[in-house]
């Protein structure tokens, strides 16, 4: 029972993990704190709700724009000093809008340029932060940290907000925006503390134009990463609205106030920590558990678009945050055990554009459809994402194993010298053994495949050559640590 209930837990084992998430529990605390004091601000500066949604998509927008840069940053320079840089200045645009506040100058154009602001240094330090954690713990224990680091943001999802409720009723709101800058020194001494003897730190990426479409080709390439990355571009954009749809559930279908849109929101961080925790306890993820886990998401998410009453869609709600927690750290999991060392930052980028960086698409179009035809129309069209994106992954990973499991004979002359050629060194790499279980890209093949070890060598020949991505060879994967 007891290692039971450590499962949950295992990577604050490693040291540095362990400072880290110390770290990040203080800092997106200290984020949500003030993503409340902004959202307060602008709406008591204007009166406007077209002002705060643009609030909200000028927070993620600078990731749509710049984040696959970010990633490129991350690949190129020292992960644990990239985030040092990124998380002092974050301390900026805080520090500045405490003193705006706090001076009575502020206006609404200064705002939204700091929260923009803002926005760009994340899309530097979200996709670093993404690419670090499997440096700290390895792959092994990836899939743990990953769940243990989306504990950290729902808990903080909802702490935050409660503490930033307490201090703008009573003291203002520019104490909330001095007390996030208050939080950073404490992620920049966790990041200072850390053994870097302890880190596996993979070779930088070389300099060299095409950095960011040798990334594109790669994921195209490779189905392990593009089947994730495509189920999340359609989940994220479509069914990861709840920031819009809930306070429209709970205002105009439940005729509830601010108590019943805390009660929905508490339900599903609920849900969201608890799937969080049992996520954690696995030790690798499987197409399939994506595919259960976004249909599983479309599911719990039409039982909350049709209940009949506040109670039934809090319930609901709860089985909605641990789904939705399940597939997108599956997602993120997957992606940092299958990418190579010198593509993660790029890779995990990408993960954030289309997690992320879509909420300025996405948001937008729920709260259209909302306005239109209620709260219950922006969930069922989340519902129908999710659903879409389980059924066409389902296709897709058919596809690819039919490819892959395709007869060899009659292939001709390239396939029979693939014969031929020495199996590589799959046999004694753990982490190619370890990657069985999903659809596998260039040079991830399971052995006994001839057509895999053919395009395998075509892949290598690819990577190595000056118009490739420009991997090291050989890749040695007990690098391949995840972020």
């Amino acid at each position: 029972m007891t290692a039971a209930l450590r499962k949950p837990f295992l990577s604050l084992g490693v040291p540095n993990y362990r400072r880290y998430f110390v770290g990040q529990i203080v800092s997106l605390s200290g984020n949500w704190i003030q993503i409340v004091a902004e959202t307060w601000l602008i709406l008591s500066l204007t009166h406007s709700g077209v002002a705060v949604g643009l609030t909200t998509a000028l927070q993620f927008t600078p990731i749509l724009l710049f984040g696959a840069f970010g990633g490129l940053l991350a690949d190129r320079f020292d992960k644990r000093r990239l985030l040092i840089v990124t998380q002092v200045a974050m301390v900026v645009p805080a520090l500045a809008l405490w003193a705006l506040a706090a001076s009575g100058t502020v206006e609404p154009w200064m705002v939204f340029a700091l929260v923009f602001a803002r926005g760009v240094v994340n899309a530097i330090d979200n996709p670093t932060r993404q690419s670090f954690v499997i440096e700290m713990v390895g792959p092994d224990r990836v899939v743990n940290a990953v769940s243990l680091n989306s504990v950290i943001v729902h808990s903080a999802r909802m702490v935050g907000p409660a503490i930033a409720g307490v201090l703008i009723a009573t003291v203002g709101v520019d104490l909330c925006f001095l007390l996030n800058a208050l939080t950073f020194p404490v992620m920049v001494v966790a990041l200072r503390r850390m053994e870097r003897d302890q880190l596996a730190t993979p070779h930088p990426a070389s300099r060299e134009p095409g950095a960011l479409r040798a990334a594109l080709r790669y994921v195209a390439a490779t189905p392990s990463l593009a089947i994730p990355l495509a189920m999340m571009a359609l989940v994220g954009t479509l069914a990861f609205n709840f920031q819009v749809l809930l306070p429209l559930l709970a205002r105009f279908t439940f005729d509830g106030g601010p108590e019943s849109y805390a009660a929905l929101v508490t339900a599903m961080g609920a849900g969201s920590v608890v799937g969080a925790l049992v996520a954690g306890t696995r030790g690798r993820v499987s197409t399939g558990l994506l595919i259960g886990s976004s249909a599983a998401f479309g599911v719990f998410t039409l039982m909350a678009a049709a209940a009949p009453t506040l109670p039934l869609a809090a319930a609901a709600l709860v089985l909605v945050g641990a789904a939705s927690v399940t597939f997108a750290a599956g997602v993120n999991s997957t992606l940092q055990l299958e990418v190579e060392p010198a593509m993660r930052g790029r890779v995990m980028a990408l993960y954030s554009v289309v997690f992320l960086g879509s909420a300025p698409i996405g948001g937008p179009l729920s709260g259209w459809l909302a306005e239109a035809a209620g709260a219950r129309a922006g969930l069922l069209l989340g519902a129908g994402a999710a659903l879409l994106a389980a059924g066409l992954a389902l296709v897709a990973l058919r596809s690819s194993t039919a490819r892959s499991a395709a007869p060899a004979a009659g292939r001709g002359a390239p396939v029979r010298a693939a014969r031929a050629r020495p199996r590589s060194r799959r046999a004694d790499d753990p982490g190619a053994r370890r990657g069985r279980h999903l659809p596998h890209a260039a040079g991830q093949r399971p052995a006994g495949s001839e057509e895999d070890e053919h395009v395998a060598a075509e892949a290598a020949a690819h990577y190595a050559s000056p118009g490739g991505a420009g991997l090291p060879q050989p890749v040695d994967r007990e690098l391949h640590r995840v972020g």
